[in-house]
Formats: structure tokens, C-alpha cells, sequence
């Protein structure tokens, strides 16, 4: 969807603020945020991808004001209200309402560090999907705009690369992040000229390398 998340190439944005041995968490309350969501996925009431859309879905003032993990809480907050784990009124007060359901959590203290060594794998090798595109072929980028998620960059829709690499058979997000189903397709990386995406005003010889599905391309 277009919107202000898809931030790449546009300007006005201010300059990108390199950090020597960054920590992986500024506060401590961002690796909380970080946990919590990770053990919110347990519930499985939603996926990766209907995750990265709740986060297109923020407000755009409130995305353009949010930290990365205050985004990742708001999110979180709107999604456990929508799929009726909590209610607003309990979320407002901290406090369960005194006669809402308990349920049995489907994570508990002695599976968390297993569960968070564990990273989802989203290829599907054995799916029936037929691969459009080879390596070394010319390709466009679909100049489209859709109203939902989409892994498709606005910056390089209707601009001309090569395809550099086929990783295999993935699922489709554009679909998975509004539960139609995972629809596997295949993934490639795409490489991009900066002069193509950006004009003469780019560095001749820098490219950019964008890993695009089956039904974002078509043949130059």
C-alpha cells in the first residue's frame, strides 16, 4: 500500500545516523516490547506478514513520531484488542475485567527460550508454483499500486533490472498478511542500477538489490 512507512527514496527524511557498536536494544523496555511480541506469535492470531501491515495501518503522524519499538507496541496494542485477547477498557487499566475467560497460555517461562531460538521458515520447495524468470534475464517491476500489503518498493515500480539471483519458493506476503492464504511463489533478487531508480544524479556504479516475487515482474 502507499503510504508513509515506504520510506525509501524519499527525502526530507534527514540524514542516517551511524552508530559505533550499537547495541541491540537503546532501552531496556525495548527488548520487552521485542519479547512480548514474540510470545504474542504463540497465539498464532496472526502471522509475519498481517504483523508488517499492522504496522502500515499506524496513523501516519503517529509512525512518522514512533520509535521502531514504540510502532512494534502500538501495533501490538491494536492487534490484541482486535483479535479479542484483551479488551480496551482492560488494556487501559492493566487490570483482566472480573468476569472475563481465562485462558491457558501457549507459552509458558520454561518453553520461552526455546521458542525464541526458533525463526519461521517461509520457503516452500515442494509447492506447485512455475518459475517465470531466469537468471541473467531482463525484468520491470509492476507499476502498481495496491490498497494492501505489499513487498514491492514504491521507488522501483516500473523500473528495469536483472535478475541476479532465484532463491526458491516462498510464501507470497501480499496475501498472507490478509489471511488469503500463503499462495507460495517464487522469490528472486532483482539488481537495480542507483541510475535507474534515482536518475544521472546517482552514482554510476552502484546498484541495489531488491528480493521481489513471481507476480511483481515482467519482462523487459
Amino acid at each position: 500500500m502507499n503510504g508513509i512507512h515506504d520510506m525509501g527514496g524519499m527525502h526530507g527524511m534527514g540524514p542516517i545516523q551511524h552508530e559505533d557498536h550499537e547495541p541491540v536494544f537503546h532501552h531496556a523496555w525495548e527488548g520487552r516490547v521485542y519479547a512480548i511480541t514474540r510470545a504474542l506469535g504463540a497465539w498464532r492470531k496472526w502471522n509475519i506478514d498481517a504483523g508488517r501491515h499492522g504496522l502500515e495501518l499506524l496513523p501516519p503522524a503517529d509512525y512518522l513520531r514512533m520509535s521502531y519499538y514504540e510502532r512494534w507496541l502500538a501495533r501490538n496494542i491494536g492487534f490484541l484488542v482486535k483479535h479479542g485477547l484483551v479488551t480496551q477498557d482492560e488494556m487501559g487499566s492493566g487490570k483482566p475485567a472480573p468476569d472475563s475467560p481465562k485462558a491457558t497460555p501457549p507459552l509458558n517461562a520454561a518453553e520461552a527460550a526455546a521458542m525464541a531460538a526458533r525463526r519461521g521458515n517461509y520457503m516452500r520447495p515442494d509447492a506447485e508454483a512455475e518459475a517465470r524468470f531466469r537468471t541473467g534475464q531482463p525484468v520491470r517491476a509492476r507499476n502498481m499500486n495496491p490498497v494492501g500489503h505489499t513487498r514491492l518498493p514504491r521507488y522501483a515500480r516500473g523500473k528495469q533490472g536483472v535478475i541476479h539471483r532465484h532463491h526458491g519458493i516462498f510464501v507470497f506476503p501480499d496475501t498472507n498478511a490478509h489471511f488469503l492464504g500463503e499462495h507460495p511463489q517464487h522469490l528472486y533478487s532483482v539488481r537495480f542500477a542507483a541510475r535507474e531508480l534515482w536518475g544521472d544524479a546517482a552514482s554510476a556504479p552502484d546498484y541495489v538489490y531488491l528480493d521481489l516475487w513471481d507476480s511483481y515482474l515482467e519482462p523487459a
